[in-house]
């Protein structure tokens, strides 16, 4: 419909010039007034006409390119969404956010360069042609000469030059992604006096920026000015034939109008060329980021004919698990642990053990480089992802919480619950008392990422999130440590009562907190070194977890 109508309106908009050429020659000739009244009848319907047609037009046009823009969003961040903690590792968060919003704006782009630029551009440019052939030929020739090398000019350079706009999207992208980094991280800018740091080297980058900006726009401008020439010059050559035919007696008053409203006409137009092709490879450039990215295979994804997982009973085996970040860098080597339904195993060593890469794994954030991982005899990678993470719960050792509601931020969780469960959460997580404190209580928006709780708050409203999922296994990334000992006294007893009858796989730093464990597994190196309960572990002269408890001064290993 959108095209259809502005393609209507260009044809009319090519119609009005003759109409007005007939009745500059029925003037010229002394025409009755009547005819000269019926001919201004008609150039008004026609314009009525052309309005009506603009206005559908670009209604159309807005209605479709704002659906297509919400779509093309929802694809990008649908696809970014399923892409590894790898790749997030890798890639700045507001670098990506630049890259999904131009994606979507490089469509709106293309669309008005072919709704507003290319069909006016070819229906007047053709139309022009045919209908001067017949009262002019040579000034045919000049407007069909004229118009292939305005385009042909254009499209060779706008092609030479995209070369400079993907250099101006790039230098975008980092000068974002580098302000983006400082505002997540501005508390460190001021603890460390960094401010002049980081503006001096802000300034180093988008200055960057600048200059390759300011190079892209002054090649435009270059080829605006040669473009402007070219029309003047042409402009003038028209004027001059159309006037030594009027001379010459070959053509009357209103042949010359017709002549010269085309030829104004189409400089318009072909002075639009230039913007069309920087439009449009401008767009390529913004969206060549973004395309990389949807054309990014995902690192993890579910095989086909991946099962569902459902109502794990939560036996866990990890058997001969190879993994590193780097190949010159393995964490995990050989690595077999067995884990029974029901049973609660706290997981000890120091840092870089790799404690935390095996939840990682269990949740296939990353994927083994050998070995696998069961779950109730099921391996992980052949059932899918969904429900898998559905019967795991996780409580970080620092959360992260949504700009939202704390109401939202529990009921995370298991999103269909009701206020009710998720307070009934809360409460026994311990979150009730400080919640209640808050002018919105559990309307109250957390900020980014939580800013405007406290450590321990932040860590309550996670452990309330798990409460509330009710997952068969459950991972406990020190779950505690950002509690003072009143607090972790309180939450103690929630977690109590949260890993009865589930999975538990602790995470532990501080040994104080895993002493009611089933089991302690002590790693280093990427290897089980010790297994057994707390007392038979303690009770080893010579062993490390005991080594651990006694070197142990403020209840976290160092």
């Amino acid at each position: 419909v959108c095209v259809a109508a502005f393609v209507v309106f260009q044809l009319i908009e090519l119609a009005i010039p003759v109409f007005y050429k007939r009745f500059f020659d029925e003037l010229g000739q002394s025409a009755p007034a009547e005819v000269l009244i019926g001919i201004i009848t008609v150039i008004a319907v026609i314009n009525l006409a052309n309005w009506l047609f603009a206005a559908i037009a670009h209604f159309s046009l807005t209605l479709v390119e704002g659906k297509i823009m919400a779509r093309l969003k929802q694809k990008s961040f649908d696809y970014l969404m399923l892409h590894s903690r790898k790749f997030f590792v890798n890639n700045f968060t507001g670098s990506l956010t630049q890259k999904v919003n131009r994606f979507a704006y490089a469509f709106e782009i293309l669309m008005d360069s072919l709704v507003f630029n290319l069909i006016p551009m070819a229906v007047s440019v053709f139309g022009a042609i045919a209908v001067t052939a017949f009262l002019a030929p040579p000034i045919a020739w000049i407007i069909a000469i004229w118009s292939l090398l305005v385009i042909t000019a254009n499209f060779v350079f706008s092609r030479w030059k995209i070369k400079y706009d993907v250099a101006r999207a790039a230098a975008d992208s980092r000068t974002t992604g580098f302000l983006s980094d400082n505002i997540v991280n501005y508390i460190s800018v001021k603890l460390f006096n960094g401010y002049r740091r980081e503006s001096g080297s802000f300034k180093e980058i988008s200055d960057q920026q600048a200059q390759k900006t300011i190079t892209a726009w002054q090649l435009s401008n270059a080829a605006h000015i040669i473009q402007h020439l070219l029309i003047v010059v042409v402009e003038f050559a028209a004027f001059y034939y159309t006037i030594s035919l009027w001379q010459s007696g070959q053509a009357f008053i209103g042949a010359f109008v017709l002549v010269q409203t085309y030829v104004i006409g189409i400089s318009h137009q072909l002075w639009g060329v230039n913007r069309m092709f920087r439009g449009i490879y401008q767009a390529m450039a913004d969206s060549k980021e973004m395309v990389e990215i949807l054309e990014t295979p995902h690192q993890i994804k579910d095989t086909p004919g991946a099962k569902i997982l459902a109502d794990a009973k939560g036996k866990i085996d990890f058997k001969n698990i190879v993994f590193g970040f780097q190949d010159d860098r393995i964490i995990l080597k050989d690595f077999d642990l067995s884990i029974n339904s029901g049973e609660q195993v706290a997981i000890v060593g120091s840092s870089g053990a790799g404690k935390t890469t095996l939840t990682g794994l269990l949740l296939r954030l990353f994927e083994p480089t050998g070995g696998r991982i069961l779950i109730d005899g099921n391996d992980i990678r052949e059932i899918t992802q969904e429900s898998l993470r559905k019967n795991i719960s996780l409580v970080p050792q620092d959360p992260v919480l949504f700009h939202r509601s704390i109401l939202e931020n529990i009921r995370y969780g298991r999103p269909e619950a009701s206020d009710e469960e998720v307070i009934a959460a809360a409460q026994m997580a311990h979150c009730d008392k400080f919640v209640q404190k808050m002018p919105a209580g559990y309307q109250t928006m957390v900020g980014e990422r939580g800013v405007k709780l406290s450590g321990g708050e932040r860590q309550r409203v996670a452990i309330a999130r798990a409460i509330l999922k009710r997952a068969p296994i459950l991972i406990l990334d020190e779950a505690t440590s950002s509690l003072d000992s009143k607090s972790e006294a309180l939450i103690q007893d929630a977690l109590d009562a949260l890993m009865k009858d589930q999975t538990v796989i602790a995470i532990a730093h501080r040994l104080s907190t895993i002493r009611k464990m089933d089991r302690v597994v002590v790693l280093k190196g990427g290897t089980i070194i010790e297994q057994g309960s707390h007392q038979s572990l303690i009770r080893k002269r010579d062993g490390v977890y005991r080594k651990l408890w006694r070197l142990q001064s403020s209840g976290f290993i160092e």
